[in-house]
């Protein structure tokens, strides 16, 4: 596989975003945008198309810019908000939403932030359209270890290490990870995509969620301004609002993917699938069978974004309450309680979707697995059987969900 280097064809031009002042602008040009970016979402799927301009025009409109608050010049939105719009973004490329999901994980690591100079130097840069992406887990030893190094060298900082589910990164402007210090302490630290000595490399291989981009990052002797490390401390020990907002954000993407099953599934019935020969319908818009099956697929569909807000405004309320150790704790149990209705729906959106038409309904034209093979591999992020063990044990005893960062 190539860096992304090797492929200036198919970068699109930078150009700054369009700043929005509140979330109803927001709103609206999300409704401008997402229905062109829809329409390619198959054939870029099933060609492997990655979508660099989609995700530019996203960034341009504005559309990375939700949480960033009011007093820094952006719209301040709820988590709410910002949640409805991934749902919708996932409905028409769930590809796109995830590979997103690190700029959007960025500004809410900001909003925590208590460093003054960090809101100066990043909420410009995130309103003026930049993307952050992700240099993120590390293979070969346990879940979590960490082997990438950051050492001082003169004034500077110097990065070594191999990460891999790089989220976004061939996307982005500015790739964030971290490391171990020289006292073996977490380290955030972000630099640009094109500092010297950090290859990209497109290698991801899952069977779903293929555009995503989230294959290896390489660190080899990385130079990092002191400018560029976070102030934001790695702590494992204690609960914050940052876990649970990521892991709905994959929620948000499963209920996408059950939405998305909807609308392909109803265009197929629409415009392709013929009544079996027995069928007491002319036209498969009225077999009962059919309507049976679409109607079920609406019902996952709307149980998935049912939970999935329910468990954004429990963020919201954790956030307005000061962030107190009970709302956090509450937020972390309804967004795992959510991660697990979420992902049965989609699954069973993606299944049921065949059951609308005959063999034809599997060809690779329709690309109608998509949706079943990336609400797997979005499901496969973080095990369920874990959340609803989580959720049970809260329910029974009252212990608390772990501080791991996967709640």
């Amino acid at each position: 596989m190539n860096s992304p280097r090797d492929w200036p064809a198919f970068v699109p031009a930078r150009q700054a975003a369009t700043p929005a002042s509140d979330p109803a602008s927001l709103r609206q040009r999300a409704l401008d945008v997402l229905p062109a970016i829809g329409e390619g979402s198959a054939r870029r799927e099933r060609e492997r198309q990655l979508p660099f301009l989609p995700i530019r025009q996203l960034a341009e409109a504005g559309l990375l810019t939700w949480r960033v608050p009011r007093e820094h010049g952006g719209p301040g939105a709820s988590v709410a908000e910002v949640i409805r719009f991934v749902i919708d973004l996932a409905s028409v490329d769930s590809n796109i939403a995830q590979a997103l999901r690190p700029a959007f994980g960025f500004v809410e690591t900001l909003r925590l932030s208590p460093a003054a100079d960090e809101h100066a130097r990043w909420y410009p840069r995130v309103l003026a359209g930049d993307l952050v992406g992700n240099a993120g887990w590390e293979r070969g030893g346990p879940n979590g270890e960490v082997k990438a190094t950051l050492r001082r060298s003169g004034d500077h900082w110097i990065a070594n290490g191999t990460k891999y589910y790089s989220t976004g990164a061939l996307y982005a402007d500015w790739v964030s990870t971290f490391a171990l210090d020289e006292a073996g302490v977490e380290v955030a630290f972000v630099v640009p995509r094109d500092r010297e000595g950090l290859d990209l490399v497109d290698d991801f291989d899952a069977m779903g969620q293929r555009l995503t981009a989230s294959g290896t990052t390489r660190y080899s002797d990385v130079r990092v301004e002191d400018g560029e490390r976070r102030h934001l401390p790695m702590h494992r020990d204690r609960r914050s609002p940052i876990p649970p907002f990521y892991q709905l954000y994959l929620a948000a993407i499963e209920a996408g993917i059950a939405h998305n099953a909807l609308q392909d599934g109803t265009r197929f019935v629409q415009h392709h699938a013929r009544p079996i020969r027995h069928s007491s319908a002319a036209r498969s818009v009225d077999d009962p069978y059919v309507q049976w099956t679409i109607g079920e697929i609406a019902a996952q569909a709307y149980t998935a974004d049912a939970v999935v807000m329910a468990a954004a405004r429990s963020i919201d309320e954790a956030w307005a309450d000061g962030l107190s150790a009970e709302r956090l704790t509450q937020a972390s149990i309804d967004v795992a309680q959510a991660q697990v209705g979420a992902i049965a729906a989609a699954l069973k959106a993606g299944e049921l979707v065949f059951d609308l038409g005959s063999a034809s309904a599997t060809s690779r034209e329709h690309n109608l697995d998509r949706h079943w093979r990336n609400a797997r591999t979005v499901a496969n992020h973080n095990p369920r059987h874990w959340k609803g063990a989580v959720v049970g044990a809260h329910q029974l005893t009252g212990a608390e969900p772990p501080t791991s960062g996967l709640f």
